[in-house]
Formats: C-alpha cells, structure tokens, sequence
C-alpha cells in the first residue's frame, strides 16, 4: 500500500524525534573538580552550566565542589572525573617534578588574586614598602612560593617577618605595623567590613609574581585519548568567562549560592567588581588571545623566576605539563561589551 501524506508527516517527525533524542544521548558527560567552595571566582564554569553554554558544545558538565576535606586532583588523577582547577603554575611545576601526568590546557586567570594587605596611613604606600613592616601573616604555601620570590626580587624582606596566618584578620586588624595575605577578590571585603577602613592593597601579579591562576587541568591520558572534548570544554568554559563578566550573571550566581549557601550577594558583586577592576581574567596576554590564554614564553619566564627564587628546581622538562593548542585564538572577545 501507498504511505499517505499524514504518514508520511508523522514518519517524518518520527525520524525527527529519534534524531533529537539521539542529539541529546549523544552530549559527552565529564566533570571539572572545583579547588575550593563555590563563588565568584568560579562564575564562568557556573555561568557555562546555567546559560547552556556546555550543551551547546555537546557537553554535560558536573562542577565538583571543592572545600577544606575534597580531594579533587586525586579524584581526576584516579579517572572519576576529568577536569581540575589548579591554582596556580607552581603546581604543574611540582608535576614535571614528580613525574605526575597533569597538563594545563587554559589559563582562566591572567593574573593570581594573591594579594598582601596593609593598614592606611602607615608609610606603606609601593610593594617593597612591605619589607620595612615587622610582621607579615601568610600561610605556609606562600611562605614556600611567593615569600621566597620576594626575598629573592626584593632587598629587605626576611624570615623574621612570618608569622603565621590562620584565615582570622583580627591578628591583622589588632597590628597597624603589620601585613596579612589573601585573595584581592575576599579578604579585603571582610577586612573593610570588620576594621571600618579600606586597606591598602598590593597585588603580587603587578609586582612580578606573574603566575598564572584558576587553569583548566587534565591528565595527559585524558588529552591524548579525547582532544575533541578537551576542546569543546575548554572553549565553552571560556564563553561562560566573558558572559559571567560582561553579560546576565543571575542565574550562575544562583547556582553559586546552592552550592554554597554561604555566599552573599554582596561578596559576589564584590568580587565580580574587583576582577574587572584589577584585570585578574580579562588583561595581558587575554586583550589579544582571549580569556584563557597561556604562552610557552610567559610559562618559562615564571619557571625561571622560581629557580632563581629556590621555589623550584632547574632543569624541569616542562613541555609535557601544559598545552597551548587549545586557547589564544579570540574565541569568545565578541562578547566583551
């Protein structure tokens, strides 16, 4: 018999239908682990999940929070998820050393947050100011990395000016003649907050501690086996970066706070302002490249300044520990209004 018209409309969007089913099967499910709990600094990755950003370039993406008990490299590493946030160069450093298979595909950050923190009206008025106060609180991670980098780029800083720093600023608030760490994006919020003045503010980064932060990490496994969707992640996540700053941030931020129930409004916006303001994803090598960029040049200078410094050893083969193939190539720019 022949097939009616009706027939053949209903075949038609039959066959419609299984493909738009087989459209949606076909997303590739991977998950980005997170280094700490959710908040504005992650926006892009949020804001690449709430606008559809990652479905659009056929991705399902799960954002793994991070806190003070994850463990979310040792996950990635264990193949349970595919994607890490790494801190910052230091740690693929440490990889090339140790022989761990990491790689760095995108650099979300131009610039590390990290910031030293002073009071007003002290005298302390340029970055090597810092070196004439008695007391500066930092962690043991900073004391290992960028207080090695100051003493060595700096004259004056000294052991004798760490004191331990445990996330609390009163010790800071309570000492006009001292310096505490933090991320430019937080602590100064909490600081004017609690204190009632706006502290001064010296930004690692444009004093020469130039690492990169917040980059897209792998294993060198996952890279080789599944390129495409390297790819794809990194490239939507890098739309998400320029939609969360420059466009309709709400409902990312919304997904911020499910997270992390703790986080305010206030703080967002705070932070949402200040990585503008000091060009913390959207300056350097990413006004050319686009958000995400990271050259081999810019990786080997930091290396060497970290060799001089003692922070890390001479002599790392670093070429199996980042990537380049996949970001400075403008994606995403058109979006920057």
């Amino acid at each position: 018999m022949g097939r009616t018209k009706n027939g053949a409309l209903a075949a038609v969007a039959g066959a419609f239908a299984l493909f738009a089913a087989g459209q949606a099967m076909a997303l590739d499910e991977v998950s980005f682990g997170t280094n700490w709990l959710a908040q504005a600094e992650h926006g892009g990755f949020y804001q690449a999940v709430a606008d559809g950003t990652y479905e659009k370039y056929g991705l399902k993406v799960t954002i793994v929070q991070g806190g003070p008990q994850a463990a979310n490299r040792a996950l990635m590493l264990a193949g349970k998820t595919q994607f890490f946030m790494a801190g910052n160069l230091l740690e693929p450093f440490s990889a090339a050393q140790e022989g761990i298979p990491l790689v760095e595909v995108a650099a979300i950050f131009q610039k590390e947050p990290q910031v030293l923190i002073a009071h007003p009206d002290t005298g302390i008025e340029k970055f090597e100011d810092l070196a004439k106060l008695p007391t500066i609180f930092m962690g043991k991670d900073g004391y290992a990395s960028y207080f090695q980098w100051m003493k060595s780029a700096y004259p004056g800083f000294t052991d004798e000016q760490y004191k331990p720093y445990t996330f609390n600023p009163a010790p800071f608030l309570a000492d006009k003649q001292s310096a505490q760490q933090g991320y430019i994006t937080s602590e100064p919020f909490e600081i004017e907050k609690q204190g009632g003045f706006k502290p001064k503010l010296f930004l690692l980064a444009d004093s020469g501690f130039d690492t990169y932060s917040t980059l897209i990490e792998t294993t060198q496994d996952y890279l080789k086996s599944n390129p495409d969707v390297v790819k794809r992640f990194v490239e939507a996540s890098i739309i998400g970066w320029y939609n969360y700053l420059y466009g309709d941030n709400k409902a990312a931020n919304d997904l911020i706070k499910k997270d992390n129930p703790e986080m305010t409004d206030e703080q967002i916006a705070f932070s949402i302002a200040t990585m503008k303001e000091y060009g913390i994803v959207d300056s350097g090598e990413a006004e050319k490249g686009g958000i995400g960029c990271l050259t081999k040049e810019h990786i080997e200078s930091f290396y060497g300044k970290m060799v001089k410094a003692g922070v890390v050893k001479a002599g790392l083969d670093l070429a199996p520990v980042y990537s380049t193939e996949f970001v400075c190539k403008g994606v995403g720019k058109e979006l920057k209004k």
